[in-house]
């Protein structure tokens, strides 16, 4: 079929020719390059037959192949007046809009796309109108207010405006001659009532002369200020051959000289050397003295001081490695591991990224010391921040530069003072961040401790990209918990739970001692300490995780021998525990009085706290009364809810336990935990809880030597616990022989070091009864259905049971 417009004959399938940001109206004459292989088929097509091409818009400019329901449905049907090959392969081609057409079917997709069309056959004008008439001369002004704006206006352009009657007509050649968005006439070429397209305009029309009379204004005051910028630049260049004459301006001429000799120095990276080049061509073109000068001076130092390309050579040594961590720290042999891991990998592949570790202990352990030895120990610089009580994210990232007294962030500032790109940089507490209406520093660590995205970290005061993947991120926690997640999840977390007595000995002797006397001016003959004198210190006047007790009085020791050195008392001394008191004063630690002996109703508990592990006495008494708990010692929710289960636990159980069904009725039970001015939380109090219980229902005192640790269910079930390295390590410290633990942290074990496993027995419980077994072997509680595994025994019959005595509460 072929279909008639104004006698033209437009064949209804014709090739397909999509285009990015115009919009083809009829009789619009415009040219198009044509680059895409497709769109060439479908012109070359054209061009062998009718020279008729319809062309659409494509609905997203950024699709390179776009399939048909990524066109517009309604386009126009062009003839191509010409046709040129450009030298870069590409054609040109000037086309006109001849009829509006809409895609009826999908003919071929290959070599190009052919589609079915329907011809749209525009309304007749309307009557003219006053309404009309007006529409069309307020078109006419706006369209000629723009041409004035922009500074575009011509003769012809305004008689072919004032000569167009027909309002259709009228409206596609306004719209065609606008920069507007192809959305926009898309949507007027859609609409076909010539009434509603001309209003369309007429609407768009007054958007564009608002922008347009903005951007006059703009133009406007940045033509004054070029104006007075070039006024000024000729008197600042007169000003300077003035300052030349008279021998003045050396001192400029010798800044910039030095900044240049700088630049070319510092070898910067590609992305920053742009940058610096432009501020000092501002800085050039300012005066010396101006407030702005002294800013672009203060960042350009900064940018040129900054180690872009300096990096320390990697000590790969695994051998020397090893032997300097073991001479600046006792055991930690997973740490040491780690590092002498990551310099092997380094030493295969040279790309490797740096790990980001964070070290989690109690205080005194050792954690920032760690990291001193590792930077000794791989060559590098070594950079230490403090992050405890850090609120302001500004710290982090920097300043704008538009803050008076801006300054990068402190890590940008250590780098700077390490002089290397690749340091080991130590981020100490980095459990201890705050945030408040500055921010929230523990967000912005997120993309620093994030070896995908710090190779371009981004500082406010910079504003230009650092590559932090080389450096090694350290940092230090003694706890978790007040870590958000997703800090935690970029970090590889390794524990440092604390030290036997031993190995506090031998730190002493190996590393404490012999340093502690070089800082007081003495030597090796003037003090000596033997072992059980240390040992007594440790167990007598510190009671700790970590060394910085046994620091104290070692130093403590250390000065009142050199205070007698220097009086002329002495000149040798050998402290032994006898003499303790005379240096030290009476023993700080005393025993317990549970520890002497066991008591009704106390049992020994072990708890985890950021200082490492301790022991917990629980207290419970009973009392006539009528069924109430009493909870003291400021203990947290979940204790409180332990005691609760308990309590429970041993109501719905009081004949197994040899108690009256109804025992509760008549009794008040108070729980307290010492040291009532300390709040505890202790989520493994649990089994502690269920002895310190039956201990006093029963009158049955525990054993002295044992400690327990776990949680409960009303199951009966002893659940699984955590930091039981810790736990332990307060046992050892505490003397206690033996400990009870869920038979779930059995994995646990395996981590503990070999004098505790020596010193101490670890008893496994799976529930209750085995737990009462434990702790009172002579008693023989009937366990609970529910505690004993399924088992199919043949039925017998059961000699009677005498029936047992009540406890008396």
């Amino acid at each position: 079929m072929v279909a008639y417009r104004n006698e033209l004959e437009i064949a209804d399938e014709l090739p397909v020719l999509a285009v990015r940001d115009v919009v083809i109206f009829t009789d619009m004459i415009l040219p198009l390059f044509i680059g895409r292989d497709v769109s060439m088929e479908a012109v070359e097509a054209a061009l062998a037959g009718s020279r008729h091409l319809f062309i659409t818009a494509q609905k997203n400019q950024r699709e390179d192949n776009p399939a048909p329901d990524d066109l517009y449905q309604v386009g126009s049907v062009a003839q191509i007046l010409r046709q040129a090959r450009l030298n870069d392969g590409r054609l040109k081609i000037l086309v006109q809009g001849l009829a509006k057409a809409r895609i009826a079917k999908v003919i071929a997709l290959t070599p190009y796309l052919r589609v079915g069309l329907e011809i749209i056959e525009e309304p007749p004008s309307p009557i003219e109108t006053v309404e009309l008439e007006a529409l069309k001369r307020n078109i006419r002004e706006k369209s000629q207010k723009i041409m004035t704006l922009r500074e575009v206006i011509s003769e012809e352009a305004i008689s072919l405006l004032e000569g167009l009657d027909d309002p259709g007509r009228l409206a596609d050649l306004v719209i065609s001659n606008l920069q507007v968005k192809v959305a926009d006439a898309q949507k007027v070429l859609e609409t076909f009532d010539p009434l509603a397209r001309l209003t369309m305009v007429n609407g768009i029309l007054t958007q564009e002369v608002n922008v347009a009379m903005m951007q006059a204004k703009l133009d406007s005051e940045t033509r004054d200020e070029l104006e007075r910028s070039q006024k000024e630049y000729f008197l600042r260049e007169q000003l300077r051959a003035i300052k030349k004459e008279l021998g003045d301006d050396l001192g400029r001429e010798d800044e910039t000289l030095e900044y240049r000799t700088r630049i070319k120095n510092a070898h910067l990276p590609k992305k920053v050397a742009p940058e610096v080049d432009r501020q000092l061509s501002r800085l050039e073109m300012m005066h010396p003295d101006s407030a702005e000068a002294a800013i672009i001076r203060s960042y350009l130092d900064w940018i040129l001081d900054l180690p872009w390309t300096v990096t320390t050579r990697d000590k790969l040594d695994l051998l020397e490695a090893k032997r300097v961590l073991d001479s600046d720290h006792y055991n930690l042999s997973k740490v040491k591991d780690r590092i002498l891991e990551y310099l092997a990998v380094m030493k295969l592949n040279r790309r490797q990224k740096g790990p980001i570790i964070c070290f989690v202990g109690p205080p005194g352990v050792g954690k920032t010391s760690l990291g001193q030895s590792i930077a000794r120990a791989m060559g590098r610089k070594f950079v230490r921040f403090s992050l405890g009580g850090l609120k302001d994210e500004a710290e982090i990232r920097g300043h704008r530069r538009t803050y008076v007294g801006a300054l990068p962030g402190r890590i940008i500032q250590g780098l700077k003072t390490a002089g290397a790109n690749n340091p080991v940089f130590m981020l100490d507490e980095v459990d201890k961040i705050g945030s408040d209406f500055r921010g929230d520093p523990a967000s912005a660590l997120l993309e620093v401790l994030d070896p995908e995205q710090n190779a371009n970290f981004s500082d406010h005061y910079l504003n230009l990209p650092f590559d932090l993947s080389n450096v090694m991120f350290i940092t230090t926690a003694n706890f978790l918990d007040t870590i958000p997640q997703a800090l935690e999840d970029r970090m590889e977390v390794i524990y440092l739970s604390g030290y036997t007595n031993e190995e506090k000995v031998a730190i002493a002797k190996k590393h404490l001692l012999p340093r502690l006397i070089r800082d007081h001016g003495l030597s090796p003959d003037h003090l000596s300490l033997p072992d059980s004198t240390i040992n007594q210190i440790i167990s007598g006047y510190t009671q700790e995780a970590g060394l910085r007790g046994l620091d104290r009085k070692l130093a403590a020791i250390c000065r009142k021998v050199a205070r007698q050195i220097a009086e002329g008392r002495g000149r040798v001394y050998r402290v032994t525990k006898p003499q303790l008191l005379k240096f030290l004063g009476p023993p700080e630690i005393l025993p317990e009085p549970e520890r002497q002996e066991g008591q009704t109703g106390v049992a020994t508990g072990l708890a985890w706290t950021e200082s490492g592990g301790e022991i917990m006495y629980i207290e419970v008494k009973t009392m006539p009364g009528k069924g109430n708990l009493s909870l003291t010692g400021q203990l947290g929710e979940v204790m409180r809810e332990s005691a609760q289960t308990v309590l429970a636990y041993i109501r719905a159980r009081a004949v197994d336990f040899g108690l009256p069904k109804d025992f509760f009725d008549n009794i008040d039970i108070h729980v307290h935990v010492p040291a009532g001015a300390v709040p505890k939380e202790v989520p493994s109090a649990g089994t502690a809880l269920m002895i310190a219980f039956v201990s006093a229902l029963l009158n049955r005192p525990a054993p002295k030597n044992l400690a327990m640790t776990g949680e409960i269910t009303l199951r009966g079930q002893v659940m699984a616990i955590g930091g039981l390295k810790e736990k332990a390590l307060a046992a050892l410290r505490a003397d206690i022989k033996r400990v009870v633990i869920p038979r779930q942290n059995n994995k646990d074990l395996e981590d503990l070091p070999p004098i505790v496993k020596k010193k101490v027995e670890f008893i496994q419980v799976d529930n209750i009864h085995e737990l009462l077994a434990v702790v009172f072997p002579d008693n023989h509680f009937q366990p609970s259905l529910s505690l004993i595994k399924p088992k199919r025994i043949p039925r017998r019959p059961r000699p009677r049971a005498r029936r047992r005595p009540q406890a008396t509460l």
